[in-house]
């Protein structure tokens, strides 16, 4: 490269004292820029001869090539440098932590479990994939009863149903024959109900179960209302309104005074001054007789209670879909 090692020896000198990207690019300008001194040189091309100009023209084309890689190179250097050296903006604002937070409708279930447990109560669970047998005829449910009907009911196939309520968890307790039994089964239940503010084809019950020689209707009462007192109050009074459930005879509608109002009526029970919470009754003797249980010998009650229903109350909520919605404006506020 005869008359070109001046140029690249004074580029490889500059290049070595090019300290950031800015100085670079000024480096490139200066000697391949449209005025840069190695343009200069492919423009005296034309004053050469023919025969000289192929070869000068070999040793520009490498030398802008040399260039060229330097640059490029040193340039990679400079990045991986400053990659390397971790920087604080001390003038940056904080990052605040996102702290998660259980769901409302878990945070209800929870106190709910916490105050059975303390009454004595175990917590039981049990398959969301049922037979009609432990959904439906175990429980006493006749044959022509709606609930059995594809229209009410999430079917598989004819051996198989998404289960209704979780009442299948206490026939699969009772049938181990292990007495007495004192036992809650909360989870998750499925019918065909048309999502609006009060219904959602998914939603979660927490049944209760107690079996013992001589349990009456009023051990149900008390049970029932030291739940319901520890729940919204010690001053919370319950009314237990007639009703029908295949399992239970008789049967019971449980409302608690509201909470908030006192039975004064407000918003929340709509001016009502009950709530109502869930259904109730002492356990039909079919359905002990059904697991092999006498029931001249062993009685029970059960009850339940939705805990979307008791969230809704508790939080002000009118709108069971806000629940499975994950909008975060929302959950945030629980």
């Amino acid at each position: 490269m005869s008359g070109l090692d001046d140029l690249t020896a004074q580029f490889e000198t500059e290049l070595l004292q090019a300290r950031d990207a800015r100085a670079l690019e000024e480096l490139r300008v200066r000697f391949v820029g449209k005025k840069g001194l190695l343009t200069a040189q492919f423009k005296e091309l034309g004053m050469l001869s023919t025969a000289e100009r192929p070869a000068r023209g070999a040793e520009l084309n490498l030398l802008k090539e040399k260039i060229n890689q330097g640059l490029d190179g040193q340039l990679e250097v400079l990045r991986q440098k400053q990659w390397s050296k971790p920087t604080l903006d001390l003038t940056l604002p904080g990052r605040s932590s996102e702290i998660g937070r259980l769901h409302p409708l878990v945070q209800v279930e929870e106190r709910v479990k916490s105050i059975f447990r303390s009454m004595g109560f175990t917590v039981e669970t049990g398959p969301e994939i049922e037979t009609p047998y432990y959904n439906f005829t175990a429980l006493n449910t006749p044959e022509w009863h709606p609930a059995r009907d594809e229209a009410d009911t999430f079917y598989i196939d004819k051996e198989h149903l998404l289960r209704t309520e979780t009442s299948p968890v206490q026939i699969r307790v009772l049938e181990r024959g292990k007495l007495p039994v004192r036992m809650i089964a909360p989870g998750r239940v499925y019918r065909k109900d048309k999502p609006d503010p009060t219904h959602f084809p998914v939603f979660h019950q927490v049944e209760g179960l107690y079996v013992d020689h001589g349990v009456t209707f009023a051990d149900l009462k008390g049970t029932l209302l030291t739940f319901y007192r520890q729940l919204f109050g010690s001053d919370t009074k319950l009314r237990f309104r007639p009703h029908y459930f295949p399992f239970t005879e008789p049967s019971a509608e449980v409302d608690a005074s509201c909470f908030l109002c006192k039975g004064s009526g407000c918003r929340v029970c709509k001016d009502k001054g009950w709530l109502e919470m869930g259904g109730s009754g002492m356990v039909d003797p079919a359905v002990l007789s059904g697991v092999g249980i006498d029931p001249e010998e062993w009685t029970g009650f059960a009850f339940g209670l939705g805990i979307e229903r008791t969230a809704m109350i508790w939080y002000g909520v009118d709108d069971i879909r806000l629940f499975y919605e994950n909008d975060l404006r929302f959950l945030r506020q629980f």
